[in-house]
């Protein structure tokens, strides 16, 4: 038996006190079952005690090394796996748990090193197998605890989604139903309308939520397609999204073949969070210009606003979701979902985005959407 899974195995309950009292210095220590940790970090050194007595080729070893093993893995609760679990339930971060990896590996290599006199060729491959199990342990424990927020998230997504949408009925209908009375003043319809268009804002953001729970940030969004034409739905979008924003100026034109397969739906919730983001970020009282062009191939859609340039570092950021930029911390309840959105739809439709901004020439977003679906062959 190699000489540190012997000390493993003998000293275990020495190497969990020294954990421990590590554990207790965590500032999330109280959510930390004591005595659950206890046998997640005492089922660890277990496996590594095993681990250390295993054989590994060559090509084990650079397999490890290069985290190609982790994979094969990913779906085996293992003991790592089950802690990385516990603490994402729990509520305890990741920086919190990887420290306390760091916490075993320096109990254990601190104690042993204590009993060597001299470290030979056998002690330092010890080590090492030692450092590449923990290594190892760690991978699971991150991708278990990723895992789990990432589910927590989406349900809660998704319950705050459907939840939102009975009250948000309501008011909707209500308002409606006051618009068609003719007894209002000119006051009091102005007041319900900008009800009624907040509730429709909403109702898109709620959209954009569930999408980002359906997509789990990363999937292809799933489309319904079926002949559409680009250039009347831009026109429609742009009468809503101007309606909604009475100083806004939005001018469309169009030209060549509009006709092609997409996913009308799809496409009126993208270029609506498109056209709101260029009003949000354009100078007031300047025309927010849209074109829309089509070839054999494809339809080109370019949005243009004049306002703020967009630095050029930043613009590989704008389609993640749930960005921080200045303005949105000055907007706590942004979530910066809506370039996002248009990201995913246009990606699930075969297209692509491009963005240019500068001084003399505004910010322009432009995409390309095929006209057919390509084949995946």
């Amino acid at each position: 038996m190699p000489q540190l899974s012997r000390f493993i195995t003998e000293q275990r309950q020495a190497i969990l006190g020294a954990w421990e009292a590590f554990i207790k210095e965590l500032p999330a220590a109280e959510r930390i079952d004591a005595a659950a940790a206890r046998g997640h970090a005492q089922s660890m050194l277990n496996v590594i005690a095993a681990d250390l007595e295993t054989s590994e080729t060559d090509e084990q070893r650079d397999l490890k090394s290069r985290g190609h093993l982790d994979a094969a893995r990913a779906d085996t609760l293992t003991p790592a796996s089950q802690h990385g679990l516990g603490r994402a339930l729990g509520g305890v971060g990741v920086e919190a748990t990887v420290a306390e990896f760091r916490a075993l590996r320096a109990s254990v290599i601190g104690l042993w090193m204590e009993q060597q006199k001299q470290a030979g060729p056998s002690e330092l491959e010890d080590m090492r197998r030692f450092d590449e199990a923990i290594d190892q342990a760690i991978a699971e424990s991150l991708a278990q605890h990723t895992r789990e927020v990432e589910r927590a998230r989406d349900r809660l997504l998704a319950v705050l989604g459907h939840d939102l949408r009975t009250p948000l009925t309501a008011v909707l209908a209500s308002s409606r139903f006051l618009l068609d009375e003719d007894h209002l003043t000119q006051a009091q319809r102005d007041l319900i309308t900008i009800v009624e268009h907040s509730g429709h804002r909403m109702t898109q953001l709620i959209d954009d939520l569930l999408d980002v729970a359906l997509t789990g940030l990363g999937q292809a969004i799933p489309l319904r397609r079926d002949r559409t034409d680009l250039g009347a739905l831009v026109r429609d979008v742009g009468n809503e999204v101007g309606a909604t924003s009475p100083t806004a100026r939005i001018d469309v034109e169009t030209s060549g073949v509009l006709v092609g397969e997409w996913d009308r739906t799809r496409l009126e919730q993208a270029f609506t969070n498109l056209l709101s983001n260029a009003i949000e970020h354009g100078s007031q009282g300047k025309p927010i210009r849209v074109s829309v062009s089509g070839d054999e191939e494809n339809v080109m859609i370019a949005v243009t606003n004049e306002g703020t340039v967009i630095p050029a570092d930043q613009i590989g950021g704008l389609f993640q979701p749930m960005k921080s930029t200045a303005d949105d911390r000055a907007d706590r309840g942004h979530l910066g979902l809506g370039l996002y959105i248009v990201d995913r739809v246009v990606d699930a439709h075969g297209g692509s985005i491009d963005v240019r901004s500068s001084e003399d020439r505004g910010t322009t977003f432009r995409i390309t959407l095929p006209r057919h679906e390509r084949s995946t062959e």
